[in-house]
């Protein structure tokens, strides 16, 4: 595997940083219905212990990219590669997919193209209101579309694209979105992908490939349908207004730390390592993560590297040691492993086994290596993310997907 990063082959079917203050809730129109009741957050005895093990709670087809949850609801919604978003509930498959964007306008999917990004609205028990992210065959497309008035486990099936990210090559394409405790939404992108950064994307203000996008879904601007951030680094010139970070290859999987604001990003590698970057809230707006002129912490190619401006890696991971695509975590903030609270956990598609980070008030990463359980950690993860509880499971592209769960 690898000078193109993240290969996704699929084996079983084929809150944040930056403005606070948030004004606009993201409010139902005056005739909208009312949204229906979703199932409550599930209870949990608390277990004490921090021998970390994985639960399979299910089986997804088409690869499982991601499993969240919108606030405060008892799902669990499940990103298929394929095209189709799953609901668990009490941690049984539902037969009818939540969400089918396989009809999209030229959606195409395998490889590392699908189906790869999941978001709900901040207030989606009231406006019911969700975004996706997918690929077709010359771009990358953010879409918002809304839960059915009638029956809360069905989506409407039209949607509205937000952005569409014109795309040169099928890999490096992000794919991840979370809401920041500002209520806006963060997007990653990868540099547009092949190898080597081509078009030297990542580090071009005007382009929108190899970065951490932000905007503002309650609000328009001009004739775009989402609003800019007035603190957005190129928020009235210099650059695209939607870009919040840049100099990334492929952020694959990233995540807030829900108490902190902290961002963590796992940035994928060209040749040689594998990185991870941890930027505290006032850090964010306008960071240079350095791709394509640093992998990692190593000049790259043909580049005069000046490290200044630049931030660079807390950890890296290295290829020689089967590293090849970091997926990055979350911080567990859930209560039922209370000896896991301020635990970050990460992983990489190749290399079998999952780590841990800390984050110290200084700056520094401090990562661990945890045993594998009899019968090893599950191959091939596509992702480690949190439900509304705080509770991580881990996902693989072969449609299982685990509770990550501690004891004695």
């Amino acid at each position: 595997m690898r000078n193109t990063a993240l290969v996704l082959v699929l084996a079983a079917a084929c809150g944040g940083g930056g403005d606070n203050g948030k004004k606009d809730a993201g409010n139902p129109p005056a005739d909208s219905p009312p949204a229906i009741d979703a199932p409550p957050l599930a209870g949990c005895t608390p277990v004490s212990g921090t021998t970390v093990k994985v639960r399979l709670i299910g089986k997804v087809s088409g690869g499982a990219m991601l499993a969240t949850s919108p606030p405060n609801d008892g799902r669990l919604f499940v990103v298929e590669q394929q095209g189709r978003i799953r609901i668990f509930e009490n941690e049984m498959l539902k037969t009818t997919a939540f969400l089918d964007v396989t009809g999209a306008t030229g959606f195409v999917a395998g490889g590392e193209q699908g189906l790869l990004g999941l978001a709900f609205h901040p207030n989606y028990a009231n406006n019911r209101q969700f975004y996706v992210f997918y690929t077709t065959n010359n771009a990358n497309v953010v879409a918002k579309y809304t839960q059915s008035a009638t029956d809360p486990n069905i989506a409407d099936a039209t949607g509205e694209v937000l952005l569409s990210i014109p795309d040169f090559a099928s890999n490096h394409n992000g794919g991840m979105m979370e809401f920041g405790s500002d209520g806006y939404l963060y997007i990653s992108t990868g540099d547009g992908g092949n190898a080597n950064d081509p078009q030297r994307t990542a580090q071009d203000p005007n382009k929108l490939l190899g970065k951490i996008l932000r905007i503002d879904v309650n609000t328009t601007s001009g004739q775009k349908p989402y609003g800019i951030p007035a603190g957005n680094p190129f928020a009235t010139s210099g650059g695209a207004p939607e870009i919040f970070m840049l100099g990334l290859r492929n952020p694959w999987r990233w995540s807030f730390d829900r108490m902190t604001g902290d961002m963590w990003i796992g940035d994928v590698g060209q040749g040689t390592d594998e990185e991870l970057d941890v930027l505290k809230p006032s850090e964010q707006p306008g960071a240079n993560l350095g791709w394509s002129m640093y992998e990692g912490t190593r000049c790259f190619g043909n580049y005069t590297c000046d490290p200044t401006g630049k931030f660079m890696p807390q950890a890296t991971r290295a290829a020689s040691t089967n590293w090849h695509a970091i997926i990055g975590g979350q911080v567990y903030r859930g209560s039922c492993f209370p000896d896991l609270q301020g635990t970050y956990f990460f992983t990489d598609n190749s290399a079998v086994q999952l780590q841990t980070a800390k984050l110290d008030a200084g700056g520094t990463v401090t990562t661990a290596n945890l045993p594998a359980p009899q019968g090893g950690w599950p191959p091939s993860p596509a992702s480690i993310h949190a439900d509304a509880r705080g509770e991580l499971y881990m996902t693989t592209t072969s449609g299982n997907v685990y509770q990550i769960e501690a004891g004695p």
